[in-house]
């Protein structure tokens, strides 16, 4: 199962990198979506996903389930949401003003900086 994780995680990650490299800014904003959803798949592979009994510590209790990465990708899922929902708002309002979303079409030249 970790093998068949990692995979999916170097898949995203591959396709994440090409995409934030390409000149569309919509293309950049899902390469940085993607890549944080590969990096939530890696914290959840790294951490084992074991799977067991309720992460509640008791008197007695030998077998719990670690809540601290669950904790932790939920955290970044939402981190991750509010930066792709900025980011799509500063791509909205700058396609208005440029009428583009081509990268190169947006660097200023040496008349118009």
């Amino acid at each position: 199962m970790e093998i068949l994780m990692s995979i999916v995680v170097g898949v995203l990650f591959t396709s994440a990198v090409y995409l934030i490299l390409s000149k569309s800014l919509l293309r950049v904003i899902i390469g940085t979506a993607l890549l944080s959803h590969g990096a939530h798949l890696l914290l959840l592979t790294m951490s084992g996903l074991k799977t067991g009994d309720a992460p509640v510590l008791m008197d007695g209790v030998t077998s719990y389930t670690d809540p601290l990465p669950q904790a932790l990708v939920l955290t970044a899922i939402v981190i991750s949401f509010g930066v792709t929902a900025f980011f799509l708002v500063l791509a909205f309002r700058a396609y208005q003003e440029l009428g583009t979303d081509n990268m190169e079409e947006m660097k200023g030249n040496d008349s118009n900086d």
